[in-house]
């Protein structure tokens, strides 16, 4: 059912060197596979952001590890744990250590490893393919309906929004909220063409990022100085003593702001930067290896990050009220101390007051050093969200345009009700978007994490890379855990909005929506082995067409194939 012998590829089609798209493997079929290179008449493929590839030095001492190679390929991961980082993630911490204290660290590093095992899957298929998940869904989903494929662009509209609704808060004290959207639509366009002066260069700016969110929060750690033992026991002992309904619900926000679906076709586009012989296992394996080691040192930095806004927030205002804030700040004359009311409430914080709490309590150097390490992480995760929309774009429409056209028609697309949202709504309230983003974040998440988990299960694809019994299994739960818990998000915030018509447009699209999970569904489970689904059909036939249970349904897949 999953495969035949796959026929060797020259070596120079398989490195990808004479402009072919490398690594290329196809599914059986008696006709030419969804995953074979284009026809001659089909013209060259299109080139993404790697006109030219990093080289890998060679090691003359066959070591199992070097720090010359580590080196060489180091960026693709810390590019993608920025993802880590971004304004919602930060946003999420922050109401994490105000509302559950020091409680929810363990699973903010619980949520930090699973996604660190889902990077690793995205980062083997586009090593071993050549190919990022965007262009293997293209061709294994073709003959779909063409919602599914709309789904992952969607996505990165919404996170798009999202990471302006972070930028912005950051520049709101000085300009308005809609010149600071126009200044990150400009300075977007110009980040997008660092990569004509040098990949290395591009990647080294964004490490310059990282490190000012790294310095800026970490200062307000040690400013603050949270307690090391209450910090140790929150990330190390899996309770939360006397929690209710709001830190469950804040445990399910950490999950969801962390795993996202975007960052899966980012990291497997990445990987494509680095010059890999696909025709070599050794140098496949090799470089399986070393994105594994670089994506776990990416991670970790971003996880002490997101470490020093939980822990500042947990030990400075977990269980005050607005009466306290409120109090703070209009005796340290603080221009902003109306937007506490002064009452008993437990005090709500989100990326904008969360600054302005810092300053009554800590002094205005706290925060402007929280407005630039905001700043940074917005600009930070706009650029890879960019980015993530250009491969998703290119990928699933096959895209032929020259760069500039590409960015500007998707770059329009996102950022014209982002622009819109800013001038109609005041920064107070359009930071509290970030929950209504993260739903639809939630909703995205299975049209990325199950097709990754196909593919990388198939042996078609994957040849000898392909995921074995513990990762298959392992996966599946994973992803079923996942999913699970950003659904009882998205339920949870439905049942919130109280509207009786809202709850039957939801169930209604839930239909649908569910469909199309079913199926995607499905094909993973026959690609992890459960054969007795195909109903009698090749995986390749399968993939190709959503019909098995009617002869006419065989027969369509038949002729697709």
């Amino acid at each position: 059912v999953l495969t035949a012998p796959i026929p060797s590829l020259p070596a120079e089609d398989v490195s990808g060197e004479s402009g072919g798209l490398g690594g290329v493997v196809s599914t059986i079929s008696s006709s030419r596979s969804p995953l074979q290179p284009p026809d001659a008449d089909e013209g060259e493929p299109f080139t993404t952001y790697f006109d030219s590839k990093i080289p890998i030095p060679e090691d003359e001492t066959h070591s199992c590890f070097s720090f010359r190679k580590l080196w060489a390929f180091t960026g693709p991961g810390f590019l993608m744990s920025i993802a880590y980082l971004d304004p919602g993630n930060i946003e999420s911490d922050l109401q994490s250590g105000a509302v559950a204290g020091f409680k929810l660290l363990w699973v903010l590093m619980l949520a930090t490893i699973i996604g660190l095992l889902l990077q690793r899957l995205a980062a083997r298929l586009g090593v071993v393919t050549g190919l990022h998940l965007a262009e293997v869904c293209h061709r294994q989903y073709q003959k779909n309906p063409p919602d599914i494929q709309l789904h992952p662009k969607k996505a990165l509209n919404n996170r798009d929004l999202e990471l302006w609704v972070g930028t912005d808060p950051a520049l709101a004290r000085r300009i308005p909220l809609w010149g600071g959207v126009l200044i990150t639509i400009a300075d977007t366009f110009v980040f997008l063409f660092l990569d004509k002066y040098g990949l290395r260069k591009l990647e080294a700016f964004f490490g310059l990022l990282i490190t000012i969110m790294a310095l800026t929060f970490g200062y307000e750690y040690i400013t603050v100085k949270p307690n090391q033992e209450k910090l140790l026991q929150g990330l190390f002992i899996p309770y939360c003593r006397d929690c209710g309904t709001p830190q469950l619900e804040q445990a399910v926000g950490i999950v969801g702001a962390v795993i996202m679906p975007h960052n899966m076709y980012l990291h497997s586009a990445l990987v494509k930067s680095r010059q890999v012989n696909r025709a070599d296992k050794r140098e496949v394996r090799e470089a399986n290896k070393y994105f594994f080691i670089e994506s776990c040192i990416a991670l970790f930095v971003s996880f002490i990050i997101n470490i020093f806004v939980v822990t500042v927030f947990a030990e400075a205002f977990f269980n005050k009220t607005n009466a306290d804030v409120y109090q703070v700040c209009a005796n340290s004359s603080s221009p902003h101390s109306s937007l506490f009311p002064n009452n008993n409430q437990t005090l709500e914080v989100d990326i904008y007051k969360g600054g302005v709490v810092l300053g009554c309590y800590f002094g205005p150097a706290a925060l402007y050093i929280w407005a630039i390490g905001i700043l940074a992480a917005g600009q930070s995760s706009t650029m890879t969200g960019t980015y993530s929309g250009q491969f998703v774009m290119e990928g699933f429409l096959n895209l032929r345009w020259s760069r500039f056209a590409r960015v500007l028609l998707t770059r329009s697309i996102a950022v014209t009700p982002t622009l819109f949202v800013a001038i109609f709504q005041d920064v107070e309230h359009l930071t509290g978007m970030n929950d209504f983003l993260n739903v639809l974040m939630s909703l995205q998440l299975p049209f990325a994490l199950i097709p990754v988990l196909t593919f990388t299960s198939l042996p078609s694809v994957m040849h000898d890379f392909a995921n074995g019994l513990f990762w298959r299994v392992a996966g599946g739960l994973l992803i079923l855990l996942i999913c699970a818990i950003n659904m009882y998000f998205v339920v949870a915030y439905v049942m919130a909005l109280n509207h009786l018509g809202l709850y039957i447009g939801a169930a209604v699209l839930s239909v649908v929506y569910l469909s199309f999970v079913a199926y995607l569904t499905w094909l993973c489970l026959i690609a992890l082995g459960a054969s007795f689904l195909a109903c009698g059909n090749t995986v390749s036939s399968l993939l190709s067409s959503p019909f098995c249970l009617t002869s006419f349904g065989r027969s369509f897949a038949r002729n697709a194939t």
